[in-house]
């Protein structure tokens, strides 16, 4: 045999590799382009993208709804009702009560710590008789819904790392956030829109924590799976708007044109951050006519802003990305986040908690109870709370008193998505310092997110730099006791 023609028969096993990776990534190109041309062979006609095999069992949540309070809300002053603070007010925090325990800067040089009993009234609401402080108005309305965990804790005890720890599972930056965890794992059922959506409600705080992009990043997973952020101002999404003077027609032939020459770098080098980039360019694309009728809020009635309250019509406020996130729910949004900053209340919290609370309560609520009504609560699994909580001493003087950070114990809550409403869950000592019963970690808070879901947190991996890589490292447990 003519020595050069065998030369070209003989595949060495880069070669192999390479032709291999190529094929599936033409395929892959090809599902992109033309999103039913496997559709037989997909495991669910609705599922776009997600692993093969999950989810790993029957979920009860298809989608969560993330409302997390940025800057650590005040835990006595909202949920976790205390009457033996009021005998208390004024007298020092005991040490066999604080054991040591870990103090930030910014009171470790305090010569006291007094405590404080919160100026706030609780009631019992609901036929579950779950304590609510007045503050919160409408969510004690919708009580039964929800369930209360008031046993959170967490290692982290400064702003940053704390909300790091609870979008990634880890305290320092890099790791994929929970959202993007679960766009990976479980894919889209809308072709149309992003799998994971964040909304930033404006700030009216003049001493808020900064939010960073990166709190919804996708890490080391593919970029795709990193959260779309929707504007409240100008484009809903940055650059979605064709060029002036562009048509659809000219903007379809164009993209086509890019995916051709993206789909020859492809076969070259075998990149497969370039097919994440035509896919990019696809899911904006379809975005320009999804988002617009998304944002288009004259379709909604006026029992919608009775129901949401006035400040649903006003973009960009907490109540009007509640009401978004009821409607990216119904368009089958996998992870839908809203950040609310303000909460970090170091000083005249007295002052400043009933303001947070009024931007809050009424959106919470409604949300909630607009779920329900269109039978998507037992479907949908809703989260509010801070990255910690607060301190039941005072920080400075009583009479303008603050709470430093508290990372030992806090309240969040969840409400539908297979959770048991009118619950409490966890016990704090009379202090509010310690937890005494039932306590919940962030990894266990992210396990039971994931299981409600149908995944099971210690299958959900990624291969990067020689390690498998998971939400929950290599802790967590579900909290069953919540399960409905």
């Amino acid at each position: 045999m003519d020595p050069i023609v065998e030369s070209q028969l003989i595949e060495n096993r880069r070669q192999f590799f390479r032709r291999a990776a190529t094929g599936i990534g033409s395929l892959a190109l090809a599902s992109l382009l033309r999103p039913n041309v496997f559709a037989a062979e997909q495991k669910s006609a609705a599922t776009h993208g997600g692993l093969p095999g999950l989810p790993h069992f029957a979920p009860k949540a298809k989608r969560v709804i993330y409302l997390l309070q940025s800057g650590a809300p005040s835990q006595m002053e909202l949920f976790d009702h205390k009457p033996s603070l009021k005998a208390l007010h004024g007298k020092p925090l005991p040490d066999s009560v604080r054991q040591g325990q870990r103090l930030t800067g910014m009171t470790s040089k305090q010569k006291s710590f007094p405590i404080v009993n919160p100026p706030f009234a609780f009631r019992q609401h609901g036929e579950s008789g779950t304590w609510i402080s007045d503050l919160l108005p409408h969510l004690s309305k919708v009580v039964d819904d929800i369930c209360v965990i008031k046993s959170m804790h967490t290692e982290a005890i400064n702003h940053d790392p704390a909300i790091t720890f609870f979008q990634s599972g880890h305290q320092q930056p890099g790791r994929p956030s929970i959202g993007s965890w679960s766009s990976y794992g479980l894919g889209s059922e809308n072709a149309d829109l992003p799998a994971f959506v964040v909304l930033l409600s404006k700030n009216t705080f003049y001493q808020a924590q900064p939010i960073y992009s990166r709190l919804w990043g996708s890490g080391f997973l593919p970029s795709n799976h990193q959260g779309v952020k929707l504007r409240s101002q100008g484009d809903p999404v940055l650059y979605l708007s064709d060029p002036a003077g562009s048509d659809r027609t000219s903007r379809r032939k164009s993209l086509d044109a890019l995916a051709e020459l993206n789909r020859l770098r492809e076969e070259e080098i075998g990149d497969p951050e370039i097919l994440t980039r035509i896919a990019a360019y696809e899911m904006a694309y379809r975005m320009q006519e999804s988002v617009p009728e998304l944002a288009d809020l004259s379709d909604e009635p006026e029992s919608t802003f009775k129901l949401y309250g006035e400040d649903a019509r006003t973009p960009g406020t907490h109540a009007a990305n509640c009401l978004l996130a009821r409607r990216l729910a119904e368009r089958d949004v996998r992870f839908i986040q809203v950040f609310h900053r303000g909460w970090d209340h170091h000083s005249n919290l007295a002052k400043h908690i009933p303001v947070l609370c009024k931007e809050t309560d009424q959106g919470t609520a409604a949300l909630i109870a607009d779920l329900k009504q269109r039978g998507l609560l037992d479907e949908t699994l809703v989260i509010w709370g801070g990255e910690f909580g607060r301190t039941v001493y005072s920080q400075g003087g009583i009479d303008s008193y603050g709470r430093d950070h508290h990372p030992r114990c806090f309240s969040i809550f969840f409400a539908g998505g297979g959770v048991k409403g009118g619950m409490s869950y966890g016990k704090t000592d009379d202090f509010c310092y310690n937890i005494t019963e039932n306590p919940v970690h962030v990894h266990d808070f992210h396990a039971t997110i994931l299981h409600l879901m149908g995944v099971d947190h210690k299958r959900l991996t990624y291969r990067f730099q020689g390690r498998d890589y998971r939400l929950t490292d290599v802790h967590g447990e579900v909290v069953r006791e919540i399960l409905a």
